[in-house]
């Protein structure tokens, strides 16, 4: 039977899979067998013919956990389930079935496992099985990651303590990522006396980190459904900086900032060109991750010469430049098994704010 550690959140984007990511890395230090399971899978992907929650495929894919891939999501919601469900044609006790029998085999092979529940603590309640509901059935101690600040976690957490202590699914920990570095004593400090009433545990997560936040050229490349056009390690160069290239093109390089993503329409020949040549200049390598090229029409047989020869990243989108700006500053990036240098950050940076084993001593306490 394996230690069970339930890795809820207050909602999205608080940096669970992160949370997730970094105690793999931490456990299978300290245990032989260390499993993951995503009981209630909202994201589909395919992977080997394999229809499977994509958090539970990047955790199968970088822990070399393929064989347990069916176990590790054992309900992914497809479109048109939650009909299904209402009409009665999948019943709400056959998905049960199907979460807790996955969860059982995987506590039986394994000496430590992560269940990591899905969005804020209530999803699931349609399918009678919502994340405290999981957490009670399975035994297992409650760590609830959220983002960071003071009065806005204090209220998130309170909120979603409610459903836990209906369910009599107990709380141990609370984990805050995206702590401003500065603040971060001081934040752990209060948190810890707004929750001392409750006796439970505040523990330092994340401090806020741009490279963390930020997306990679190839999830750009993703989000806008179009190519990329670029080695291997471009393609992982996360982008910190935005930028249209509606200036001048003297103005345009002078606003340069730490790796940007310059959006330049198909028209603009001379910014084109200019920002291709400066991406030779090792002074400028830092400043430009890539180039994404609005616009329909076909760029000039010379400026794509030069793009080409330049061996800068870029992207064509059949898109305004607008319309593409809009879609990745609506974007929030999510983790996926081919950012490899950013999942090496993540966990060289969990050996240093992540204390495992205060974590796992959670796990001991009645």
């Amino acid at each position: 039977m394996a230690r069970k550690i339930f890795i809820a959140a207050t909602g999205m984007n608080s940096g669970k899979t992160t949370t997730s990511l970094s105690l793999m890395h931490m456990a299978k230090k300290k245990y032989a067998r260390v499993g993951f399971v995503k009981p209630i899978g909202p994201k589909p992907v395919e992977y080997r013919g394999i229809s499977a929650d994509k958090d539970a495929v990047l955790m199968a894919r970088h822990f070399d956990l393929l064989d347990d891939l069916p176990l590790m999501s054992p309900f992914v919601l497809q479109p048109g389930d939650t009909r299904r469900i209402m009409d009665g044609d999948l019943t709400r006790d056959e998905i049960s079935k199907q979460m807790l029998d996955a969860i059982a085999e995987l506590d039986a092979k394994n000496d430590f496992l992560i269940i990591e529940g899905a969005g804020h603590t209530g999803v699931g309640t349609l399918f009678g099985c919502n994340n405290a509901r999981i957490a009670r059935e399975t035994g297992s101690a409650v760590l609830m990651v959220t983002g960071g600040g003071l009065g806005n976690v204090v209220d998130s957490v309170q909120m979603n303590l409610a459903l836990f202590q209906k369910e009599q699914a107990k709380v141990r920990a609370i984990l805050v990522n995206k702590i401003i570095p500065e603040k971060r004593e001081q934040t752990l400090k209060y948190l810890n006396m707004a929750f001392a009433e409750e006796g439970i545990q505040v523990v330092g997560g994340f401090n806020y980190h741009p490279i963390l936040a930020n997306p990679t050229m190839r999830r750009i490349a993703s989000v806008l459904n179009i190519k990329l056009h670029a080695t291997e390690d471009q393609g992982q160069r996360i982008v910190h900086n935005i930028q249209i290239g509606a200036a001048s093109a003297q103005r345009v390089a002078e606003l340069l900032e730490e790796s940007t993503l310059v959006i330049v329409n198909r028209s603009r020949d001379e910014l084109l060109v200019t920002i291709s040549n400066l991406y030779q200049l090792a002074e400028y390598r830092d400043k430009i991750a890539g180039i994404v090229i609005p616009g329909v029409g076909e760029i000039s047989l010379i400026t794509q010469k030069i793009i080409d020869s330049s061996g800068i990243p870029y992207m064509r989108a059949g898109l305004t430049s607008s319309t593409v700006f809009e879609i990745l500053r609506d974007d929030v990036s999510k983790l996926t098994a081919e950012d490899t240098h950013k999942i090496h950050m993540i966990t060289e940076l969990a050996e240093k704010r992540f204390n495992f084993d205060a974590i796992d001593a959670l796990l001991d306490e009645s």
